[in-house]
């Protein structure tokens, strides 16, 4: 767990608190600035704490150890306030009735999930419709955060993710404190994001924790469901390192069982990015990761695949030059490192000392 903040810390989120929700009141009252309001105000939450602010909300000591443990990297501005509306839930009562008022408004839902993701498991709420509305807003508004760290390709809102992961989605008692609808939402919105947060390890008490879908005798399993997210997702990636990335981490689904429908559904999303052009457009580095990842996944039927796709491939003479000059610096790298592990292990062996 973090270190708790100091007395001076609480003084200093509660101001914070009071600052927030005068940007929230400015942003109601002024329709002509409101958008530009909350994405001023979306920015300010996510930025990370320097060490000034560490100092004054854990103190000199507290500061070291709260900036390496319990959340997941960088402490940013969202990470305490969402441990402070736990503790004084008092404080953020009136930025989220204002935030209620601004529903309908880009980065209200944003805003909501990351200063209030942690209040909305610890709090009693009884009204099952407030309870809904809060519920999805967390899920969109997780959504809409993930895709920037996605567009940036960074880990940005790590320690969010690792929250609804671990503490909800792994936690029987807070998960089932919200409708099972959103339960749904927020595990099929988990399972697009756990390759990008590096999270496989938990992947098998992931599939366990999965709630029942009511079509689940048309979409199979929980592997089912979430390899389907998966691929989905991939689809929609756009961002090379991001892509080089899932297609790295995606190994990890072999060894699950599937249905056919939904094996063939990932072997055509991995196949689509093994060719150059239409739909996808790849990357070369795409291409041979996609290559892999599909080998890797699904070996039987590997020599005619590769067969097949060269066929297409002389199709299409304007990719002739572009392969053979990279078959070429392949060979030419290939003799170089060889030649290069000749010479290295000669070099070694006349060094060893002679036996007499």
């Amino acid at each position: 767990m973090p270190s708790a903040p100091t007395a001076r810390g609480s003084a200093y989120l509660t101001a914070l608190a009071v600052e927030i929700e005068k940007k929230l009141q400015r942003a109601l009252a002024s329709v002509s600035q409101r958008r530009n309001l909350l994405q001023e105000l979306f920015a300010d939450i996510a930025l990370e704490v320097d060490d000034r602010a560490k100092d004054v909300i854990f103190g000199e000591e507290g500061a070291i150890s709260a900036s390496d443990s319990g959340y997941g990297g960088p402490i940013c501005f969202y990470d305490v306030l969402a441990d402070h509306f736990v503790s004084m839930p008092q404080n953020g009562k009136a930025i989220l009735d204002l935030i209620v008022q601004l529903w309908s408004q880009s980065f209200a839902s944003n805003i909501f999930s990351l200063l209030f993701h942690k209040w909305l498991f610890e709090a009693q709420l009884d009204n099952p419709e407030v309870l809904l509305r809060y519920s999805s807003a967390l899920v969109q508004g997780a959504t809409n955060v993930f895709w920037i760290d996605i567009q940036t390709n960074a880990r940005h809102f790590q320690s969010l993710f690792q929250y609804l992961l671990e503490e909800v989605a792994l936690y029987a008692e807070r998960l089932k404190k919200i409708p099972l609808q959103a339960q749904r939402d927020l595990f099929l919105l988990l399972s697009r994001f756990i390759l990008f947060y590096n999270s496989v390890d938990k992947l098998e008490s992931f599939l366990n924790q999965f709630p029942d879908f009511p079509n689940a005798f048309l979409i199979g399993s929980a592997s089912d469901i979430f390899v389907t997210e998966v691929a989905d997702q991939l689809q929609k990636l756009k961002v090379e390192p991001v892509l080089l990335h899932y297609l790295s981490q995606i190994k990890v689904l072999q060894g699950l069982e599937l249905r056919m429908i939904t094996s063939t559904r990932l072997k055509t999303c991995l196949y689509s990015f093994t060719s150059p052009g239409a739909p996808m457009y790849p990357t070369r580095a795409v291409r041979h990761a996609a290559w892999d990842a599909l080998d890797f996944l699904f070996p039987v039927g590997r020599y005619p695949r590769h067969l097949i796709s060269l066929f297409f491939r002389l199709l299409y003479p304007w990719y002739w030059p572009s392969s053979c000059w990279n078959f070429v610096v392949s060979c030419i790298q290939t003799v170089f490192y060889s030649l290069l592990g000749l010479i290295f292990s000669s070099w070694e062996n006349l060094r060893k000392p002679k036996q007499p």
